[in-house]
């Protein structure tokens, strides 16, 4: 039943906004997922993989994990759209004991894979993957497990920046990456080795590690200049301690 709208002559008593209060519904927080494309890319570790329904569970997994909250991963009771129904899993809170009977924890989320019909009508690639998950049992359990402390997610657009450089072949390529990561020191979003290149115009004993750097700033979009005195400090630093030359 509705509650009474109070008037603007008074301040609302208690019992009044306590009324208010619980004519509200109940308004969860929500994040939805989308996995599609390739999990992992084509690069010189292997060839090119797609997100699957067990990386959708996964993703789950290491959410509650990030938070410090134990979950349980189990086949839902029931066909649950938009997931495929042999291919979705319901994630809870780890389950209690109470007495002599075991209660399962609070359900935080579906993941798997999208029904065949739905990802056609929503024009997404065959066996795309969605997780739905419930913030709010999982951070309510994890306040009760103790402090969390989350670092904040930049909004601003990423930047693209490739550098090839060539070292001797006894310099690894986890060495060069480590320097890279110095070199772009708070704006190394991500560094990834996507290509390595042996070759005559090298020199004996010389190899060329390609890599990609995704940049980001928290509080500003980066700009051109920006980007490229990562590039030259990346260049710099990696010659001075692999004695590392840009490929040309």
């Amino acid at each position: 039943m509705p509650a009474p709208i109070p008037g603007v002559d008074r301040r609302p008593s208690d019992a009044e906004i306590a009324a208010l209060n619980a004519g509200i519904p109940n308004q969860p927080t929500h994040v939805g997922i989308v996995l599609a494309g390739d999990r992992e890319r084509t690069g010189v570790l292997g060839t090119a993989r797609p997100w699957d329904w067990a990386d959708a569970i996964q993703l789950v997994r290491t959410i509650a994990a990030a938070l410090g909250v134990a979950v349980e991963v189990g086949a839902p009771q029931a066909p649950y759209a938009p997931w495929h129904p042999g291919r979705t899993a319901e994630v809870r809170l780890e389950s209690v004991r109470r007495g002599r009977e075991l209660v399962p924890g609070a359900l935080v989320a579906h993941a798997g894979e999208l029904h065949p019909r739905v990802a056609r009508t929503l024009g997404l690639p065959p066996r795309a993957c969605a997780v739905e998950l419930d913030l709010e049992p999982l951070l309510t359990a994890a306040a009760d497990a103790g402090v969390l402390q989350v670092r904040p997610v930049s909004t601003f657009p990423a930047a693209k920046e490739d550098v090839a450089l060539v070292v001797d072949e006894s310099v690894t390529a986890a060495a060069v990456e480590q320097v890279v990561r110095e070199a772009a020191g708070d704006l190394a979003d991500e560094v990834r080795l996507f290509d390595v290149f042996r070759g005559p115009q090298l020199g004996e004993g010389r190899k060329s590690l390609a890599f990609s750097l995704r940049l980001r700033a928290a509080d500003r979009t980066l700009t051109a200049e920006e980007t490229a005195a990562v590039r030259k400090r990346v260049v710099k630093r990696a010659a001075k301690r692999l004695g590392a030359e840009l490929r040309a």
